[in-house]
C-alpha cells in the first residue's frame, strides 16, 4: 500500500530531525517526519543534558556554538510560534574550564574564543574557590575508576587554574523543546508520523525514492534524511552507504547520574556548568537542587558499544565513580546508597565529530554521530542542512566543491564540507564528549 507523496522524508524526531523539518518545511516543501517511537524527543534527545556551550579548540567550533547560542536565546521569535505544552527556555549558569595537559591548559581554546570574540576569565586556582563550595582543587589525575588502586588519593597540589566563560548554560527540557520545534513545523505545513519503524529506504534509477514501514505502508520522496540518532548506522544499512563512507557511527551506552547538592547550597541556581578533566567528569544544576554528572570518557572508563535495541538499562559502577569523582571535588557532596540519573546511548563517530553531508546514494542524506555535543546547535544545522540539501539537489558537487552556509548571527562562513562522510579522522579530537 502506497501513501501520499512528500518532498522529503526525515527519520528521526528529534531536536535535530525536527530543526531540518521546520527548515524544510519554511522553504515550502512538503515534509513528513517518521519515528519508531511516540513522539517527539523521545529518543536519545530526552536524554541529552541539553548544555549550552561555547568552549571549544577549533573557530569552526565555537562560531558554530555561538551561533545556536543566539537561537536558543530567541527561541520564540525562531519558532514563530507558542506551543500550548510549554515553552523550553535557556537558563544561563555559566561554564567554569578546568585547565590540564590534556587540554593543554586551555590554549587553542581560549585562541578560538578570542577570535570570535567571545569574553572569558582566566582563574587561577585561588580564584576558582569563588564557584565551587569549599571545593579541593588538588590534582587526582590520571584518572581511574573506584575500584582501582589509588582512587581519590591526590596526586598533585594543585590543579592548573580554570577558564570561566559566562555565556553558558542549558536548556530547561530537552524533550519539550522539540516538542516545540515539532509545533512550529507543523504549523509551517511538515507532517509528522510516530509508532512507525522504517523497515526500508526504497530507491529508483539510483536514487532515494522514499521508505517503507514494517507495517506495510510506504511513502514516497526524492529526499531522505538521516537523522536517526544512535540507529543512524542501521538506516545507511538499509541505504547501501555503509561501506562507501570513511568514517561510521555506533551507538554508545552511557550513564548520567543525579546527585542532591551539599547542604546548604543552592547549586542549582548558583553552580556553574563544569568541565573537570583533572578528574574525567562534568556538572551540570538539575531541577530539584540537584547535580547532574556524566563522564568526559577519560582513558580508563571502557566505551560501551552496544546494539541500540538490546542493551543493559540497569545502572553500574561507573554511575558511582563519576559522582565520586566528583566527591573529590566537592567534599561535600552528598552521594545517596540508591543510585540515580539514566541510562541512555550516544550517536558517535569515529572521531567525535558529527557527518552533515549527503550519500553516496543520491537524495539520501546524513544528519548522524551527533549525541553527546550537538543538541546546543540544532537550529543552525536545521538550517544549513536544508541548504545543503538544496545545493546537493540542483546539480552541484558537494563532495568536491563543499556547501558554504552563510550563518545569520555570527555573519561568518562555515565550510560544511568539515563535516564529511569521507573525512579523516580528525586527530585533535578529544575523542569523547567534549568534542
Amino acid at each position: 500500500m502506497t501513501e501520499q507523496n512528500y518532498d522529503a522524508i526525515i527519520i528521526g524526531t528529534g531536536i535535530i530531525g525536527n530543526c531540518i523539518a521546520y527548515e524544510m518545511a519554511k522553504q515550502g516543501k512538503k515534509t513528513l517526519s517518521i519515528d519508531k517511537l511516540g513522539g517527539s524527543g523521545c529518543g536519545s534527545t530526552a536524554g541529552s543534558c541539553a548544555i549550552i556551550r561555547l568552549y571549544y579548540s577549533s573557530p569552526e567550533g565555537v562560531a558554530l556554538a555561538r551561533e545556536g547560542y543566539y537561537y536558543w536565546l530567541d527561541w520564540k521569535r525562531y519558532l514563530r510560534v507558542t506551543d500550548p505544552e510549554g515553552m523550553a527556555y535557556y537558563k544561563n549558569t555559566g561554564a567554569m574550564v578546568f585547565k590540564s595537559n590534556l587540554n593543554k591548559n586551555l590554549k587553542p581554546v581560549m585562541a578560538s574564543l578570542d577570535e570570535l570574540g567571545v569574553g572569558y576569565l582566566e582563574l587561577t586556582p585561588e580564584q576558582m574557590a569563588d564557584y565551587l563550595p569549599n571545593p579541593d582543587l588538588r590534582s587526582f589525575h590520571p584518572q581511574k575508576r573506584m575500584d582501582e588502586e589509588g582512587f581519590g588519593e591526590a596526586t598533585g597540589s594543585s590543579v592548573n587554574g580554570a577558564v570561566y566563560v559566562p555565556e553558558s548554560g542549558f536548556v530547561s527540557d530537552p524533550k519539550q523543546s522539540t516538542h516545540n520545534v515539532e509545533v512550529a513545523a507543523r504549523a509551517v505545513g511538515a507532517d509528522f508520523l510516530f509508532n512507525a519503524k522504517v523497515t526500508s529506504i526504497l530507491t529508483e534509477d539510483g536514487r532515494a525514492a522514499g521508505v517503507e514501514l514494517e507495517d506495510g505502508r510506504s511513502f514516497k520522496a526524492p529526499v531522505v534524511v538521516n537523522v536517526a540518532g544512535p540507529h543512524s548506522s542501521q538506516i545507511n544499512e538499509m541505504a547501501g552507504v555503509v561501506d562507501k563512507m570513511k568514517i561510521s557511527t555506533r551507538a554508545l551506552r552511557v550513564e548520567v547520574a543525579h546527585v542532591p547538592a551539599p547542604d546548604g547550597v543552592d547549586w542549582e541556581a548558583q553552580a556553574p556548568i563544569t568541565s573537570d578533566s583533572d578528574t574525567g567528569v562534568y556538572t551540570r544544576p538539575e531541577t530539584g537542587n540537584h547535580v547532574l554528572i556524566g563522564s568526559e570518557e577519560p582513558k580508563c572508563d571502557p566505551l560501551e558499544y552496544v546494539d541500540p535495541d538490546d542493551y543493559n538499562l540497569n545502572f553500574t559502577d561507573q554511575l558511582k565513580t563519576q559522582a565520586y569523582r566528583v566527591a573529590m571535588r566537592v567534599p561535600e557532596l552528598r552521594i545517596p546508597n540508591k543510585n540515580q540519573g539514566l541510562v541512555d546511548l550516544y550517536d558517535v563517530t569515529d572521531d567525535w565529530y558529527p557527518i552533515y553531508d549527503k550519500s553516496d546514494l543520491p537524495g539520501f542524506y546524513l544528519a548522524i554521530g551527533t549525541s553527546g555535543n550537538q543538541y546546543k546547535n540544532a537550529p543552525v544545522v536545521g538550517a544549513f542542512m536544508a541548504g545543503l540539501i538544496d545545493y546537493c539537489e540542483a546539480g552541484n558537487d558537494h563532495d568536491e566543491n563543499p556547501y558554504q552556509y552563510r550563518m545569520k548571527y555570527m555573519d561568518r562562513t562555515l565550510d560544511i564540507g568539515f563535516f564529511s562522510r569521507n573525512r579523516e579522522i580528525n586527530q585533535d579530537s578529544s575523542f569523547s564528549v567534549i568534542g
